[in-house]
């Protein structure tokens, strides 16, 4: 016999679809929930807004209240593109307070065998800014996976294709890290990506 109401149940399927929720934790958040009902509508507001008003920039696909986003009606941004797989990638990025070009979301990675090949992606939408003008660079900061590193070469032919200059971030040890714990791709990638010192 379920003891729990059926709003509870279906509150608790919902928040298991959540990435890295899982049964227990989301019965935890229930529960925290139901112990403050002020905080539980509040949330339910908050998630409502932002599913209401939130949508993709037209240009460069961040997640967005205005079309165009904030970035792209910024003039004083510099002529490079930092290409990143999602939204939070471009965030940490911008929180480097390193970088002062646009962004271009791609919205994943290519994964052939998951179905997601150049069509599925902002690929086209990405050479197209670029053949527009104005773009002196462009940063490939795509993940050190294998499906980030494959939509990387990728891209890195489709840009030199219009005459694009492309560059690709550096990967490497973390700052605060042992050389000790690294693996060899990580120790590799950093060797690889080496520079010189004044």
């Amino acid at each position: 016999m379920e003891l729990r109401p059926p709003s509870v149940v279906a509150l608790v399927e919902e928040l298991q679809q959540l990435p890295g929720v899982g049964p227990r934790t989301a019965v935890r958040l229930v529960q925290h929930l139901l112990r403050a009902p002020a905080g539980a509508s509040r949330l339910a507001a908050a998630v409502g807004r932002a599913a209401e008003q939130v949508r993709h920039c037209s240009t460069c696909y961040l997640i967005t209240e205005d079309d165009p986003c904030p970035v792209c009606r910024d003039t004083t941004r510099e002529g490079v593109i930092c290409v990143v797989e999602d939204p939070l990638n471009a965030w940490a990025v911008e929180a480097t307070s390193e970088f002062h070009g646009r962004y271009h979301v791609l919205g994943g990675t290519l994964d052939p065998l998951h179905g997601v090949g150049p069509d599925e992606l902002t690929v086209a939408a990405l050479v197209r800014r670029v053949q527009e003008g104005g773009v002196n660079e462009v940063i490939l900061a795509t993940n050190p996976t294998v499906e980030g590193e494959a939509t990387a070469h990728y891209l890195a032919r489709a840009l030199h294709a219009v005459g694009a200059n492309v560059s690709r971030i550096a990967f490497g040890l973390p700052a605060g890290g042992e050389i000790s714990y690294a693996d060899q791709v990580t120790l590799s990638r950093a060797l690889a990506g080496r520079r010189g010192m004044d």
